[in-house]
Parts: structure tokens; C-alpha cells; sequence
């Protein structure tokens, strides 16, 4: 069995492979591991004639070209339960940090531009008490909500399907339709994943509809939201702020949201974590073995 990587990842990820060639040129390989920053196309795909199973890092998986792999017979996995945690902490942590304008004090007082430190300066707006509406209400969602609650907030939520009620009740969630939840919440999150139907799912018709005291908070994928209709927003005043660590055009990020003090920004590092690496990895580890094993029913299987 011959391994390839289209990235480095931690060695200590992948210990339970020590007795597999780990270091397979591309044309040799049986099993490629992927991540999610890594294109995965046809041509590469043409160009590896042994490759039986792409092991992805991520629970996305647009970075491969499934239908080249369906021609094949090539089986795809992700890794969709060791990415909940990280990707909510952040998630959490952009919400603090654009509400409380932790970045931009950070570098007022670094720059020397800080105004005072006036009791009337300096305000910023609190979580406990508002509401957060997830749209996406899956693993991470959930974990999301789970960190809200225990700072004191309400939560709305709109998914595909409704959730059944004992799962709502862990977290006080109500299910509203989307066009409820933006009008209603004072924080917006995505957390959905991607496909073709939820392109551009927020654009200026949705942003309208927020509050001009909302704030949108992005850890899921760049093209859910048209980034020309939040930049206009955001300077417009329509909504009070975004916090994104994800890119419509990434890794392009646009000047006019790298100036602009009501935004937070983050370099796709929802994952990034090593307690996280290093557990993705061994997810992958997992779906490899139960590969090698014909235990399909173990794998975290795409296609």
C-alpha cells in the first residue's frame, strides 16, 4: 500500500501508518491524502493510475472533483467530526472579538491612536443577552449554540430540515424560517456547508434585512456570502460589523475589507488548531485502516 500527501501534516498524526510507504510518488500512489486548502482536479487525478481512495482533510470536500473520481470507482472520505469543536471556538471567539472591538483597540493602542481611556470611550456591545441566529444547525452549529447559552443567549436557528425537539431544548433553540432569523438576531452565523444551492445565500436582499446593529459571522465557506453586497453594507452602515474567516475569493481577501475597522478578519483557520491537526489526522488514519480492512461501514464515506 503506497501513500501520497498533496501537503505536509504532522508526523505524530499518522503514526498508525508507520508500516505503510508514506512518502509515494504521486504516479505510484493507492491512497491520496488531500486537505481542504489543496485542489484536487481531474488532471491530478488523471495523472495517478493505482489511486483507489482520496483521504481528505476537512469535512468540506469541493476541493475534489467527485465526478472524476465517481469515473474512476475512486472512493472519497472526509473528516466531519473532528473539525466541530475548533471551527465553533472560533466561530465564538470572531464573535467576542468583533463585538468588543478587540482587534481594533489592539491596534489603536499599538499605532498610539487610542482616543482616551474615558469611561465613554471606548464602548463596544455585550453577547449576554442577545440573540444569536445560526443558520446551519448541524455539529457545528450545535457546538456554537452551546457556547452562547452559557453566555447568556437566546438562540434562533433555520435548517434544511427542523431538528427534532429534544435537541432544541438542550440549547432554548427556536427554528425560524431565514428571513425571520435575519431580521431577528443581533448576531447572524454560518455554518452550513457548501454546495451550488447556497451560493451567495447572503447578498444584499438578506443583508437589508438584518438589523443596522447585527453583526455577520462567518466560519463556513467565502462564496455563502457575495463579498461586493457585505462590503457595501458594511460601509453603508446597513449591518453594524462581520467577523469572516473565509474568503469568496480567497485567498484573495479585498483591500476595502482589510481597512475597515468593523471587521474582523481571519486567515481560514477554523481548524487550525494543533489539538486539531492532529486529530483530523488521525481521522484520516481511521478511514485509511477501515479501508485497508473493507470496513466501509467505519468510514466517513463521500462517495
Amino acid at each position: 500500500m503506497r501513500i501520497a500527501f498533496t501537503t505536509p501534516l504532522p508526523a505524530e498524526g499518522f503514526e498508525r501508518l508507520r508500516g505503510y510507504d508514506l512518502n509515494a510518488p504521486l504516479e505510484e500512489a493507492d491512497v491520496l491524502v488531500s486537505s481542504f486548502d489543496k485542489s484536487v482536479d481531474a488532471e491530478l487525478i488523471a495523472r495517478m493510475p493505482r489511486l483507489r481512495l482520496i483521504a481528505n482533510l476537512g469535512a468540506g470536500y469541493n476541493n475534489i472533483d467527485l465526478d472524476a473520481c465517481r469515473a474512476r470507482g475512486i472512493r472519497v472520505t472526509n473528516t466531519p467530526d473532528t473539525v466541530t469543536e475548533p471551527t465553533a471556538e472560533l466561530a465564538f471567539a470572531l464573535m467576542i472579538a468583533v463585538a468588543r472591538r478587540v482587534a481594533e483597540f489592539d491596534r489603536q493602542l499599538r499605532n498610539g491612536t487610542c482616543e482616551s481611556m474615558a469611561v465613554m470611550h471606548n464602548l463596544s456591545h455585550s453577547l449576554y443577552g442577545k440573540t444569536l441566529g445560526i443558520i446551519g444547525m448541524g455539529r457545528i452549529g450545535q457546538a456554537l449554540a452551546r457556547r452562547a447559552v452559557a453566555s447568556g443567549m437566546k438562540i434562533l436557528y433555520h435548517n434544511r430540515h427542523r431538528l427534532p425537539e429534544e435537541i432544541e431544548q438542550l440549547y432554548g433553540a427556536r427554528y425560524v424560517m431565514q428571513a425571520e432569523l435575519l431580521q431577528r438576531s443581533d448576531f447572524v452565523s454560518l455554518n452550513l456547508p457548501y454546495s451550488h444551492e447556497v451560493h451567495h445565500l447572503i447578498g444584499m436582499r438578506e443583508l437589508q434585512a438584518m438589523k443596522s446593529t447585527a453583526y455577520l459571522i462567518n466560519t463556513a465557506r467565502g462564496a455563502h456570502v457575495c463579498e461586493e453586497d457585505l462590503i457595501r453594507a458594511l460601509k453603508s452602515g446597513q449591518i453594524a460589523g462581520a467577523a469572516l474567516d473565509v474568503y469568496e475569493h480567497e485567498p484573495h481577501i479585498s483591500d476595502e475589507l482589510l481597512k475597515m475597522d468593523n471587521v474582523v478578519l481571519s486567515p481560514h483557520t477554523g481548524t487550525g488548531t494543533w489539538e486539531g491537526r492532529i486529530a483530523m489526522c488521525e481521522n484520516v488514519v481511521d478511514n485509511i485502516l477501515a479501508w485497508i480492512d473493507g470496513e466501509e461501514d467505519k468510514m466517513d464515506l463521500v462517495i
